[in-house]
Formats: structure tokens, C-alpha cells, sequence
């Protein structure tokens, strides 16, 4: 089982992801974890904290002369903005924080809150991602992430290829699809950061190339679309998901939105084994499994909790009523929650492809992925 685990506060020493259960063989690209933490640290709206810290990955564990040995990897991401010990506690709780819950959960401070539940921590869970991607990568597994709307104002995405459509992406300054709408977006989030206040904005992500199988029907837990659900509500300031259609699906006839199924002989040597979908309503998924089509998430990003116009709350010492607590903050991440989501999800599919087609070895898994798809053409 590939899975990974984090640590790290967000003024602290340092950041960890601990990587298990992936396959030997697989030269390790540590240029490409960096760009990636680069494109998480950039987009309009970014606050100071960006202009401090440099992240690069360093990989301490799990490999030999660059290449994968099957046993745990460990990726460190390094805090230059290290001060824990100098901070002071904070006394006021910022609504939409886990600052009041986590203050009274365990008793203690806000700030051994704060400095946990920080998006500061997704670091480390991009640079996870960005290695599971390498892994995808050889599989010709795509995956790819970018902003659809942005303080409720949608952004009409410009069609074309993958490449196209990446390139589009890096071209725009809030990772969108259509860079022509970045200016008034950009005047939008100036203003409001002007006002004291915060943006949040829709991400959309797909992945292509994906083989029929992963996930299973079976049983509840292991079903693909809700462990992708589960890594996406899990990114800090996520509050909905939505596969294919998602919520439109419910105010739509059936016959508007279950997939046709057609067959064209001449494509089934591709992943789609050619069953061919007039459309993808479905987001890639049905019944927990791919299916053969593209896998299409969208996740809410809900506006950044701190506020320089601070919200009304308490002291918590003496329960008297005072305006938040304010730190350091963005005026907008939407930018970069596209690129957290991007490769969160590329880790819960690579995860679902070492469960179908075994993770020892890279080699393993080509064999099976190869044997699989000459069986699946037969069906």
C-alpha cells in the first residue's frame, strides 16, 4: 500500500513527508518536486511568507544513486522562516481557524494550533505528490490542476491539448485557463486586499490516461472517488468536492446525465480499451473505479481565515470581547490550492494504481499493467 504521512509546524525547524509503500526502480527527479514547490508558492495574492522562504525538496531517505529502493522515503522541505520558540501565544481565536476547537481539544495554546494546522504544512504533501507523479508519469498518467473561478467570477477556459492548456496555465498569473482575464481578476484581488479582506474560488482538476480498475466497487473504504474525496477535504480551506457533474447531476433528468457507451475497435489499444463516452458527466468514475475516461475533480476553497479587518471574537483569558487575532497572511491562495490539489490527487491515484498492479517494483508493475490491458481487450 502506497501511503504518506507529514510532519512539521510552520515556523518550525523543518517539514516532513514520510513516503511508504513505493516501488523500486524509479529514478527520482528532484528538479521537477522543486518546480512544484515553486508553482505552490507562486500566484496573484500571495503574502510575505512567500518572499522569505525557497522551497526545494531534499530526499533523505529510500533511495540509492538517485533511484528508488522500495523502502521508505523521506522528503524534507526546509523552514527559512524557522521561530517557533520566539512566537508568543495568541490570546484572541480568528474565526474560520481551528484556533477555539483545538485551543479547548487539547488544553493548551492557539499557537500549538496554529502552527499545525497552517497550509504552510501542504509543502511536503505537494512534494509527495510531485514524486508520485513521476511515478504516474510512466504509465503516461497525467495529472493536472488550475483555477476555474475566482472570487465568484468564473473563468472561461480556452480549449486545446493537455500541453496546450498547460501552457496556458503557466502563462496566467492566477493559473488559470484564459490568461486574458487575468488583469481584472488581479484588480479584484488588490482591491480587496485594500478592504482588509479575502478571496476564495473553485480549483478544477483532471487526469488523464488513467487505465479501466482502479479503486473497487467493493467495499466502502476503498472506493476511489471517496478516498479522492477524502484527500481533497483534507487540503486546508477545502470545503466541497464534486466528481464529474457533481451537484448538477441532481438537478438533471438521467437521461442528461449518465455517459452512452459506444465502441470503436480502432481504439483499443489505447486506455479507453475503445469504449468510447459521448460525454464524461461521470468524471472518469462510476461505481468507485475509473472507467476508462478522464478523472475530473472540483473542490471549494473557502476565502483565507485571516483577516487584516479582523472579525469580532474573545479573550480567551478573560472571555471579554475583542476584534481576532492577526498574522502574516495571503490575500488570496487560490492559486496555490490549485497546485496542492493538483498533487494530492496524482498521490491518491498513484496509490490506487500500486493497489492494481502491485508496487514492489517498477518493472512488476509494468509487466501486469502490460498483461491486464491484453486481457481487458479480449473481454
Amino acid at each position: 500500500m502506497l501511503r504518506y504521512w507529514t510532519a512539521g509546524e510552520s515556523h518550525g525547524k523543518t517539514l516532513l513527508a514520510l513516503v511508504d509503500g513505493f516501488p523500486a526502480g524509479l529514478e527520482i527527479e528532484t528538479d521537477s518536486i522543486d518546480l512544484e514547490l515553486r508553482r505552490r508558492q507562486g500566484g496573484y495574492g500571495r503574502g510575505g511568507r512567500q518572499n522569505i522562504e525557497k522551497d526545494r525538496v531534499e530526499v533523505m531517505t529510500g533511495v540509492w544513486k538517485n533511484v528508488t529502493l522500495g523502502s521508505p522515503i523521506a522528503l524534507q522541505v526546509i523552514n527559512k522562516d524557522y521561530k517557533l520558540e520566539r512566537l508568543k501565544d495568541l490570546e484572541r481565536p480568528r474565526p474560520g481557524h481551528g484556533d477555539l476547537a483545538g485551543a479547548v481539544k487539547y488544553l493548551g495554546s492557539i499557537r500549538g494550533i496554529l502552527e499545525r494546522a497552517s497550509a504552510r504544512e501542504t509543502a511536503v504533501r505537494v512534494a509527495a505528490g510531485a514524486l508520485a507523479k513521476q511515478l504516474l508519469r510512466v504509465f503516461g498518467i497525467e495529472a493536472f490542476g488550475y483555477v476555474a473561478e475566482l472570487g465568484g467570477v468564473a473563468i472561461e477556459p480556452k480549449p486545446g491539448t493537455l500541453e496546450e492548456q498547460r501552457a496556458l496555465r503557466d502563462q496566467s498569473a492566477i493559473y488559470s485557463l484564459n490568461p486574458d482575464q487575468d488583469e481584472p481578476i488581479k484588480e479584484m484581488i488588490d482591491q480587496c486586499g485594500k478592504d482588509g479582506d479575502t478571496l476564495g474560488g473553485i480549483l478544477e482538476i483532471r487526469v488523464e490516461g488513467l487505465p479501466f480498475g482502479l479503486g473497487t466497487h467493493a467495499q466502502w473504504d476503498r472506493k476511489l472517488d471517496g478516498r479522492l474525496a477524502q484527500a481533497v477535504m483534507a487540503v486546508q480551506a477545502i470545503k466541497g468536492v464534486e466528481i464529474g457533474l457533481g451537484f448538477e447531476a441532481a438537478r438533471r433528468p438521467g437521461s442528461q446525465v449518465h455517459d452512452a457507451i459506444n465502441y470503436e475497435s480502432e481504439q483499443q489499444d489505447n486506455p479507453t480499451l475503445g469504449y468510447q463516452r459521448p460525454t464524461n458527466n461521470a468524471g472518469g468514475l462510476e461505481a468507485g473505479m475509473t472507467n476508462g475516461q478522464p478523472l475530473v475533480i472540483r473542490a471549494a476553497k473557502k476565502p483565507i481565515s485571516t483577516l487584516r479587518k479582523a472579525l469580532d471574537s474573545i479573550n480567551l483569558d478573560t472571555k471579554e470581547p475583542q476584534r481576532a487575532n492577526y498574522e502574516r497572511s495571503d490575500v488570496c491562495a487560490v492559486s496555490a490550492a490549485s497546485v496542492i490539489l493538483e498533487n494530492v490527487v496524482a498521490f491518491e491515484v498513484a496509490t490506487a494504481l500500486v493497489d492494481k498492479f502491485g508496487g514492489d517494483s517498477i518493472q512488476e508493475m509494468r509487466a501486469r499493467w502490460d498483461l491486464f490491458h491484453e486481457m481487458a481487450k479480449k473481454r
